[in-house]
Order: structure tokens, then C-alpha cells, then sequence
């Protein structure tokens, strides 16, 4: 089948936080100036991770099935749910995974606060690679943990891990987790087997157990491979907890459904009996029929989504490079996500951020949220029509324009 990404399907009246909430700084409301009635005085909202995208026709097709038993009660991980989470992994990734590994979870970030009180104690360290998803930071502070940043490295518009540090800040004895995110949101690098090892090894060296984020992990642009932290080998496996989820990859986030594989029985018991004392236990009805039908039968729609963002990103970095040079794309390998550099534009974070705002209209995740590292820099979602996405650039390419004069 088919699929037609070009479309902009309207999303005002959905709920939608992407299109319906403005978001900045501490303010939060409801509003309506991305509706596409205003035309070029509407805002394009690129900021949230979530598609602009339809689902796979499968996953449609399930729901509606499901849609017609008119009883919605309780329901349970059964061994077909199982098998379709086992079989996608090993199909796409070459990883065999024993279904007794996995626990459910309504999302990854809910299981990152659960992993960090499950795994480390009120005062312990936790490690996180800065500018990264700012929900890492929230995770650990907020539940009482202290955060320590092994921040990326950016060399000739790559960025790279800082191994020295890392292990420096490693040894630690009160450092007890790393928060890995593999691919990076929002730098956009996938990580190669090499530097995860790396990694690996310092953290096993020192007993840091890795919390692995791998929840773009099926995200990958133009060719580039992706490298579950589980594959390095039962040692990594054992030291480790991976999160996934069919949310980014198939659009289905408000279905609150994840799966973390837990090879350790001993990290396995703790983070069960964390999920049992927030008494979140127990799986959405239509999370897991959605699931079943994207790992079984949503290969060939994820085909045609990687092949339409590869062209958005090709498109983005052809674009800012030819007509908006001020401004730096940082090549992404993976997700839909990409780090702009805008530190040639010459203003301060804040007054980026009203640039885009309110001369723009164009929201994005700012960069100083993912941590003082991002200072300077945009996150802009490019899972969306190709023609929102050139609207946005030529807006943005008219505003550098008249600061030029």
C-alpha cells in the first residue's frame, strides 16, 4: 500500500499538544493560532515529537476490530503480544530477546523516574550526556538524585562522547546510573558499536548500571545502522536496562504503551515491584492491539516513513546551507529530530526564542532546555508535509534576511 505523507491532515480539535497547546517557558495553554484558517499567520508548531503522519493502515484495521467487542475491561501481556515485540527485534535488529525480559511500562519516561528510584538512592548520582532530552534531568531531580552531565563533544559539526570524563565521573562511588540515549535526541547521532562499547566497558568497570533509551532506535536516515545496547553481549546486557517502545516509530505516543527488556532478574524484580508501589500496573486496551499490529505487519509503511524524513532531511540541510548559512544543520543519522546551530545569528537564547515565536511563528523545542549545552541551538521535528516544512525554512530564511540589512 501506498502511503501519502504529503497530505497535512488537520489536527486542531484532536486534543493535540503539538497543535493545540502553547508551551514556553513556565506557560502552558490552550490556544489556537496554528489553525490552518489563518493561513500565513498561523504558527507551525515542529517542537513535539510526534508525526504529522497517518498510521499504518494495520494498526487501523486492529483498532477497529477491537472497536467492535463493545466491552473495554482489563487486559494482560499475552504470549502473541509477546512474539510480536521478540519477533520485531530480531527481524530488524538481529537481537534475540527472551520474552521473559520484558516489562510494560505506560511509556518510557514514566519508566525512566520508575528505573531511577528503582535502581539508585535519594542523594546517588546519576550520569546523562548533555544536550539531551530534557525529561532525563526531570527524572533524576525530581526524584531526588543528583544529576551529573558527561557532556557530548562537538568536532567539526560532529558530536562525540568525552570517554575521559566519563570515565572520571564513572568512579564515583556515589554514581550509580548513566541515562543513555541511543540514537541521541536531540544531536541526531547513532551511536556505533565502538562507542557503545566504550561506554559499556567503563560503566561494567565501575557499576554503573545503563539505563538505555532506545526509543528511536527504528528512526534511521539514509542507510545508517542502528546498534541495540543489548547485542554488545550478556555483560552489557546484564548491567543494563533497555527502553523501547512502538510510540515514535509507528505515531502511536497517546497509546502510552513501552517495553523494557531487563535481562538482570535482580534489576527486573526492582523495577516491578517500583511499578507495583505507583500502582500503574496493567496495559492500555488499544496500546497493545496497536502494538501487535505494528511489529507484525508495519514493516512496509516504516519503510516508506524512513524513505519520505531522509528526503526532509536532505531537503533541510540543502536548504539552510544554500539560502540560510548562518545557520548550522548538524547531520542526522537517526530520529526525526535535528539540532540546528543558530549561534551565527548572533542573539541570545532568549532572543532566539522570540525570533522564532513571534517573527518566525515557527515553534521549536528551544536548545537551552536540553541543558546550557544547547544554548543557541533548535530542535525542529521534520516529521511532517514537506510543504510545512519548506514554509517554515522560508519564513525563517526572510527573517535572517532583514537582519542581514
Amino acid at each position: 500500500m501506498k502511503y501519502d505523507f504529503d497530505q497535512e491532515i488537520r489536527r486542531t480539535g484532536t486534543h493535540s499538544v503539538k497543535w493545540q497547546i502553547y508551551w514556553r517557558g513556565d506557560k502552558r495553554e490552550l490556544w489556537e493560532g496554528t489553525d490552518p484558517s489563518l493561513g500565513d499567520d498561523r504558527t507551525l508548531p515542529m517542537w513535539v515529537a510526534d508525526m504529522d503522519f497517518p498510521v499504518a493502515q494495520p494498526i487501523l484495521d486492529a483498532m477497529r476490530k477491537r472497536i467492535d467487542h463493545p466491552i473495554f475491561g482489563y487486559v494482560v501481556r499475552t504470549p502473541d503480544y509477546n512474539e510480536a515485540v521478540t519477533g520485531w527485534m530480531e527481524r530488524r535488529h538481529g537481537w534475540k530477546v527472551d520474552p521473559d525480559w520484558i516489562v510494560n511500562t505506560p511509556g518510557v519516561v514514566p519508566a525512566l523516574n520508575l528505573l531511577v528510584r528503582a535502581l539508585s538512592a535519594p542523594g546517588e548520582k546519576v550520569l546523562i550526556q548533555r544536550p539531551v532530552y530534557y525529561p532525563f534531568t526531570y527524572a533524576i531531580e525530581n526524584n531526588g538524585r543528583e544529576v551529573v552531565s558527561n557532556s557530548l563533544v562537538m568536532e567539526n559539526g560532529v558530536y562525540r562522547m568525552d570517554f575521559a570524563d566519563l570515565e572520571a565521573k564513572a568512579a564515583d562511588p556515589k554514581t550509580k546510573l548513566l541515562i543513555l540515549c541511543s540514537p541521541h535526541n536531540p544531536v541526531g547521532r547513532v551511536w556505533t558499536e565502538e562507542e557503545l562499547r566504550r561506554l559499556g566497558e567503563i560503566c561494567n568497570r565501575h557499576g554503573v548500571v545503563v539505563i538505555a533509551d532506545e526509543i528511536h532506535g527504528d528512526l534511521m536516515l539514509n542507510g545508517s545502522t542502528f546498534v541495540p545496547y543489548g547485542k554488545l553481549g550478556r555483560a552489557f546486557m546484564d548491567n543494563s536496562v533497555i527502553c523501547t517502545a512502538p510510540s515514535k516509530t509507528f505515531n502511536l505516543a497517546g497509546l502510552h504503551t513501552s517495553n523494557m527488556i531487563v535481562s538482570n532478574e535482580a534489576h527486573r524484580k526492582a523495577l516491578v515491584k517500583e511499578i507495583g508501589a505507583s500502582g500503574i500496573g496493567g496495559m492500555n486496551t488499544f496500546g497493545l492491539e496497536a502494538t501487535k499490529a505494528a511489529y507484525n505487519e508495519g514493516e512496509e509503511w516504516l519503510s516508506q516513513v524512513l524513505d519520505y524524513l531522509s528526503g526532509n532531511a536532505n531537503f533541510l540541510e540543502s536548504f539552510v546551507a544554500e539560502r540560510i548559512p548562518e545557520i548550522k544543520v548538524i547531520h542526522p543519522e537517526g530520529t526525526y529530530l535535528v539540532w540546528l546551530d543558530c549561534r551565527g545569528l548572533g542573539l541570545d537564547k532568549l532572543e532566539l526564542e522570540a525570533m522564532m515565536h513571534e517573527e518566525v511563528k515557527v515553534l521549536f523545542d528551544e536548545g537551552y532546555v536540553f541543558g546550557s549545552e544547547g544554548d543557541g541551538f533548535e530542535r525542529i521535528n521534520i516529521a511532517c508535509p514537506r510543504s510545512i516544512l519548506t514554509e517554515a525554512l522560508e519564513r525563517i530564511e526572510r527573517a535572517v534576511a532583514k537582519r542581514r540589512k
